[in-house]
């Protein structure tokens, strides 16, 4: 058990004889954490786990707080997840960078349908299998994000072709990113309590669409040229993020260990 396992459950433990809820009502089913006496137990309501089974933090696991084990028998999807979105985000990023005089970003269209969209999208429904909601959330929606982002440019659906005038489909698309900024910055707040390369990957995955949202709406390449940047740097992000789910010491002289943010004041459960 790690000592910031041990201090965690410590700053949540609570007194087993209260069975009152902060308003004052009496709620005798009410989720409480509570440990044994030794210390060897954790209660999540009427739910007895080991501490040392209880999973915490993890980029690795897109686990972003403590939360008792998955009872289904299934690997981890998120480093499937977090490979899609980032190799899809690189390609896009460099292009977005203006990496090697290349500016048509035609060939991202099949990783953003089938890599990026399709098989986010999968290893997202397999998150919500393994009950990670966080996980289900991010992974999916991301995968939805890649999906529609590749219809964009496919003249079949004849959504560019719709908008005769540039500027109106610069500004479209523009509204289009800044909904995905807010969705991110969301997110973003939720990992605030994880792990430092988890929440650096969100971060930058924020600034990453803000500066493609400025880009379109105030009409300045510099700010898709630095959101091609930070789209690389996220992309690097993610495959440390999915490495820590899959690189162990039985499979690698490599491994990856959670650094936890620092935790302001105590949680009460």
């Amino acid at each position: 058990m790690s000592n910031d396992l041990e201090k965690q459950l410590t700053d949540e433990h609570i007194d087993s004889s209260s069975n009152t809820n902060p308003h004052g009502i009496y709620d005798d089913s009410a989720t409480k954490i509570v440990t044994s006496d030794d210390g060897a137990y954790v209660y999540f309501g009427n739910q007895k786990f080991a501490r040392h089974e209880l999973m915490t933090a993890f980029g690795g696991t897109l686990n972003p707080g403590l939360a008792p084990p998955t009872v289904h028998k299934f690997g981890n999807p998120a480093p499937l997840g977090l490979s899609a979105f980032a190799l899809t985000t690189f390609v896009l990023s460099l292009i977005n960078a203006g990496a090697m005089g290349v500016s048509k970003n035609n060939v991202v269209i099949g990783l953003a349908l089938f890599y990026g969209g399709l098989i986010q999208l999968l290893a997202g429904m397999w998150e919500m299998a393994v009950e990670n909601t966080f996980g289900a959330l991010a992974l999916s929606s991301y995968g939805g994000f890649w999906m529609s982002f590749g219809v964009l440019s496919i003249p079949w659906f004849g959504i560019e072709s719709s908008y005769t005038d540039v500027t109106e489909l610069e500004n479209a698309i523009g509204f289009y990113l800044l909904g995905w900024t807010i969705f991110t910055f969301i997110l973003c707040i939720c990992t605030m309590k994880s792990t430092v390369m988890f929440f650096s990957l969100f971060v930058c995955l924020d600034i990453t669409f803000l500066m493609l949202t400025l880009g379109k709406l105030a009409k300045s390449p510099n700010c898709d040229t630095a959101g091609g940047v930070f789209g690389v740097i996220t992309a690097f992000i993610a495959w440390y993020n999915a490495c820590a789910g899959v690189f162990n010491e039985n499979n690698s002289y490599i491994t990856f260990s959670g650094i936890p943010l620092p935790v302001i004041g105590k949680k009460r459960v």
